[in-house]
């Protein structure tokens, strides 16, 4: 298995594909969906774990909006091989992270785009590469996934807020990832 890690960590630093053999064995998909997804903000094409929304997953409490005893998510997470590059999507500020909890891992991105009045906070990074302050463009590298703070392996939680907004101004952010699925 350690072999197969350094396959998929030097695949992902070359801007390569990974090879399916690096598939994480503590990945749990809580969809149906079996889609494969690019997106401008990270390298390659993967599944998403946990959709936005009511879910069965065992992490979240029990939610009033959601049906039986299933959770609410407040972000898409996405399963890819620790190491993925991961690209601003969009024009973006870093800004500070230390108002998020510890359920992103010990190194958080938190993205802000006044102009278009979102928030984007990026959980379980390994490698950060950009600081409070620094401004993103479209297609500039700034993170490696990992699964820092992730009981169900290398994955990134995507979560888009209202600007400066907490958990309870959480959107769906598929438009904003433009995922698109993998013919």
């Amino acid at each position: 298995m350690r072999v197969l890690g350094l396959v998929a960590v030097l695949a992902a630093v070359l801007g390569l594909a990974a090879p399916a053999e690096a598939r994480d064995p503590r990945w749990h998909f809580y969809t149906d969906d079996k889609h494969h997804y690019t997106s401008p903000w990270y390298a390659g094409a993967h599944r998403i774990m946990i959709p936005f929304g009511c879910t069965v997953a065992p992490y979240y409490d029990h939610d009033p909006r959601c049906p039986g005893r299933q959770g609410f998510h407040h972000g898409i997470d996405v399963a890819m091989p620790c190491g993925t590059k991961l690209y601003a999507g969009r024009r973006a500020k870093v800004v500070d992270h230390s108002s998020l909890g510890p359920a992103y891992g010990d190194n958080p991105v938190l993205l802000r785009n006044r102009k278009l009045g979102w928030d984007l906070v990026i959980g379980h990074t390994r490698k950060v590469f950009v600081e409070p302050g620094d401004k993103l463009h479209r297609g500039d590298l700034f993170a490696l996934a990992s699964d820092n703070g992730a009981p169900d392996g290398c994955h990134l939680h995507f979560e888009q807020r209202a600007v400066e907004g907490g958990l309870s101004t959480a959107t769906r952010p598929r438009a904003l990832l433009a995922l698109t699925a993998r013919p």
